[in-house]
């Protein structure tokens, strides 16, 4: 099977456990206004490319790995494409590799076929980093252009069955870095029993000039990184770890 893949990443540190193999696929529904890489948006602009030389590609690097690494599948929004990141995803654990899932958890939900196809999914997924990108449905909507209930659904139906999971929160000044949604995310952490770590992602402008390139306009400009005081006090708030 083929899937729609923006890039990857060979020696990835900062996306799951350990020395981490990253594929980037293409194609997302959220229109984050601190996304750094709106150019993943655009599915079809992807390169298709087979699950199989994925995995060969990604056993080059096996060696670097240790007891810890293996395979992120980020994007872009990889549930967009859950049947090829199925099958990945099973290959990868006939080949005894760790398998993380990043996703905004956007495309869930308990309706069918998704659903089901999501439970099988699970059968192959060690860890999900689950980015929860507001907890304030209002100002989840403003930010991303959707909801967050189904994302919230998503959190805890993980909890439920028990999947691995880190929280991943941008930190996005006059956005989400108040006090007031920082606590009340911290309550909502506090409702699973499956969370093990919480991470603080400072909102950065790196991927502003990405816009410009493709013709539109950045939504935060003019915002400044968060402080890193703001950036503690977030951590702390969040029982970050």
């Amino acid at each position: 099977m083929e899937g729609y893949i923006h890039s990857t990443e060979s020696f990835g540190s900062v996306d799951g456990p350990g020395v981490r193999f990253v594929i980037f696929t293409a194609g997302c529904p959220m229109r984050c206004q601190f996304c750094h890489n709106p150019d993943t948006w655009n599915m079809k602009a992807g390169t298709l490319t087979s699950t199989d030389d994925l995995i060969k590609k990604a056993l080059r690097y096996r060696s670097y790995w240790g007891d810890e690494g293996g395979i992120t599948v980020s994007g872009g929004e990889p549930l967009l494409q859950i049947d090829f990141l199925t099958e990945l995803f099973k290959k990868a654990k006939e080949n005894g590799i760790h398998t993380t899932l990043d996703t905004s958890g956007n495309p869930f939900t308990r309706e069918e076929p998704f659903f089901s196809k999501f439970n099988e999914l699970m059968q192959y997924t060690d860890l999900i980093l689950l980015d929860i990108k507001h907890i304030d449905e209002k100002e989840h909507i403003r930010l991303t252009g959707h909801t967050n209930k189904n994302i919230l659904d998503l959190a805890t139906y993980l909890s439920d069955m028990k999947k691995p999971v880190w929280i991943r929160h941008v930190l996005v000044p006059k956005r989400s870095d108040k006090d007031e949604y920082l606590d009340r995310l911290h309550e909502f952490i506090l409702t699973l029993h499956n969370v093990e770590r919480v991470e603080v992602l400072p909102y950065h402008t790196l991927g502003a000039y990405k816009w410009k390139e493709l013709g539109m306009e950045y939504p935060l400009e003019g915002i400044d990184p968060p402080t890193a005081e703001r950036v503690e006090n977030a951590r702390k708030r969040l029982g970050a770890f």
